[in-house]
């Protein structure tokens, strides 16, 4: 059996560097900030690093606070809606920052990313395709 699938857009990474690692940009009323986020399947929801959030002039500390478990331990963070954009596309989007100023891994995870696209991935060439979910 044969499937086949389309995709809008093409975002090329380094697969020579650890993780698939793409440029995002944030946004909140006027002002955005662009950081790198690694793509992680294995993330419930997208988490930013604190500082991003605050360059944004958010209040990390009013947003919905989500204790998050991961392999290493847990730690906090709080859920805002922001602008995200990537690879040419862009909504809106309930993600976390990190309480802690020295947790800065940018992640895209299911929730507030992945949910809402259809990703396809060759990483032997640093190859991640993206369409929005509902437009295939």
């Amino acid at each position: 059996m044969s499937y086949q699938l389309s995709f809008a857009e093409l975002v090329n990474y380094d697969a020579d560097q650890p993780g698939i690692t793409v440029a995002v940009t944030l946004g909140l009323n006027q002002v955005q900030v662009t950081c790198e986020a690694k793509l992680d399947t294995g993330s419930s929801v997208c988490l930013f690093a604190r500082d991003l959030g605050e360059r944004l002039g958010l209040d990390i500390g009013s947003g919905l606070r989500l204790t998050i478990g991961t392999v290493t331990g847990r730690f906090v963070a709080y859920m805002h809606e922001v602008h995200l954009s990537v690879g040419g596309f862009e909504f809106n989007a309930l993600v976390g920052f990190a309480k802690a100023p020295h947790l800065s891994r940018n992640i895209l995870g299911r929730r507030g990313f992945i949910e809402r696209m259809v990703v396809g991935l060759v990483d032997y060439e640093g190859a991640l395709y993206l369409g929005r979910y509902g437009d295939i």
